[in-house]
């Protein structure tokens, strides 16, 4: 449970029995009188007319919390000092404190911000009254944010000073938890409100002293392009990945050609950004910086060596960066391993040897290795009473395929295809089904209706039927998807995140080398 408390002199302490409530694992720079905790985000107060330092934030500490929303994750809870101007737009106006709809107090720069991170919870402080609003959605994304106003300690109208929340971190919630709607959900009120426009002039921003040096560099060319009156070496997301922005002069991240043309080659934004990436296998970009021919590369024939493999690629079987300790079988064309992470005991991939994006852009011939594998997978399976799934999510711009395998208990396989439509459902769109009486047969048919410019998740059920949906470029589809809908299935949302599953290299070892020893009889590479 989290307690949400306010305080005499500060809006609001939070303190919980288990931060791991609050999902986000990451930091950013240091930004000046703010305070980060794991999984939520704080702004302090703004900054006074005498110009004190203490308890204020800068433009530079809204960009860098902006930068949330270009991320992927969802942000739990998220505290300010100052309530948002709007949120009582569209709420039922009988629960509404008087005085709040229209107060002075209230800051469109916080309605902004909220809007573009969407966090699950947002907490304020500082209008003196306690306000529970009805949820409401977000534009572009499924959930809905609660948000939740508290009256300071000993306030003579005895309104609540302190709440208590007990959320479940996203990161361990299945799709159609994420997707649930409360039957009082109204649609956001930031729709309506007005970007906020200065009537003050800026206040100096870190960077300008010369003193800040917390910045993650990128260069490919030697050239700096920097906008806006700042000297941020921080790339813009939205300029990078779109190649324009919203805030033109006046943002203050850096918009470089250089970088947005490795963006286009498929390499991941961390990597430009900060120079390394800390996704690992959830991560479906490119690792290593392209030259002109990069995005050609991908449609190099069978067999031809890749002359930009990435060295920090996690599959392929040259690269470093693999995890060869969970290998447990190499055929000529596909290997197997274990799941790094797995949802559920002898979770397992079937990965091509060679650095290619997805397994339907493999040759014909070898689509007969992949059938014998499943097939020997499917017998060893169904001897302990189970049922497999196989899915696999084709990204576009991914760079090493992997198919997963999932098994179900037999027990638990009718409900399979219910699930993953009822989850399609909740994120708004309908899955295509292919008929067919066996994988081998499904997989053909899947082939030839299958377009390489656009992303696909597909997933094959017991029996052979497969249930396919083509991604468009906008649309915010979950990387995994698959693996949240049967973390649902079997119970064990807790388990939906690999990262929550991670296992030491001892214990990795000892569950690879039971697998060999429990599959050697179906292994068809013997």
């Amino acid at each position: 449970m989290t307690i949400l408390q306010a305080g005499p002199t500060s809006p609001f302490r939070l303190t919980s029995s288990a931060t791991t409530v609050l999902a986000r694992r990451r930091f950013y720079r240091p930004l000046p009188k703010k305070l980060a905790t794991k999984g939520s985000r704080w702004m302090a107060s703004r900054k006074s007319a005498s110009g004190m330092q203490f308890g204020t934030y800068s433009e530079d500490d809204v960009d860098a919390l902006r930068a949330l929303a270009e991320e992927p994750g969802i942000v739990d809870i998220f505290l300010t000092n100052e309530w948002p101007s709007g949120v009582t737009n569209k709420a039922a106006t009988s629960d509404v404190p008087s005085g709040v709809s229209d107060s002075a107090d209230a800051d469109s720069t916080i309605s902004e911000l909220v809007a573009d991170i969407k966090p699950r919870y947002h907490v304020a402080g500082t209008m003196g009254v306690f306000y529970a609003r009805e949820p409401y959605t977000n534009v572009d994304a499924v959930h809905v944010t609660r948000f939740m106003g508290l009256a300071p300690v000993g306030n003579k109208n005895k309104q609540k000073f302190i709440h208590a929340i007990s959320p479940t971190p996203a990161s361990t919630m299945s799709s159609v938890e994420i997707c649930a709607k409360p039957p009082n959900t109204t649609l956001s009120p930031y729709t309506m409100v007005e970007k906020a426009t200065p009537t003050e002039a800026k206040a100096e921003r870190p960077g300008e002293s010369g003193s800040d040096s917390q910045y993650w560099r990128y260069d490919v060319s030697q050239k700096r392009q920097k906008h806006g009156d700042g000297d941020s070496e921080r790339l813009c997301f939205k300029f990078t990945s779109s190649g324009c922005c919203p805030r033109g002069e006046k943002c203050h991240f850096r918009h470089d050609e250089d970088a947005r043309q490795q963006s286009i080659r498929g390499v991941c934004f961390d990597l430009l950004n900060k120079g390394k990436c800390e996704r690992g296998p959830d991560c479906n970009f490119k690792h290593s910086l392209q030259d002109e021919n990069g995005s050609a590369s991908s449609r190099r024939s069978f067999g031809t060596p890749s002359s930009n493999r990435s060295k920090e690629c996690w599959f392929c079987l040259s690269s470093p960066s693999v995890e060869s300790h969970l290998i447990t079988g190499i055929g000529e064309h596909y290997y197997s391993a274990l799941a790094k992470g797995p949802l559920v005991e002898d979770h397992v991939l079937i990965v091509p040897v060679e650095h290619l994006p997805n397994t339907l852009s493999m040759p014909e011939d070898c689509e007969i290795e992949l059938n014998r594998v499943q097939n020997s997978l499917k017998a060893y399976f169904e001897n302990q009473g189970k049922q497999v799934v196989f899915f696999e999510w084709v990204f576009k711009r991914a760079t090493h395929a992997n198919l997963q395998v999932v098994p179900v208990p037999s027990s638990r396989a009718s409900g399979i295809k219910d699930i993953f439509n009822l989850a399609a459902k909740k994120l708004g769109f309908k899955f295509k089904t292919i008929e067919s009486t066996n994988n081998s047969e499904g997989r053909r048919l899947l082939r030839t209706q299958y377009d390489r410019s656009c992303s696909l998740f597909y997933v094959e059920l017991p029996g052979g039927t497969i249930l396919t949906h083509v991604v468009e470029e906008n649309e915010r589809f979950p990387s995994q998807f698959g693996r949240e809908v049967l973390a649902g299935l079997l119970n064990t949302a807790d388990r939906a995140d690999w990262k929550n599953c991670k296992l030491s290299k001892e214990e990795e070892t000892k569950m690879a080398e039971r697998f060999k020893k429990q599959f050697e009889a179906y292994d068809p590479n013997r």
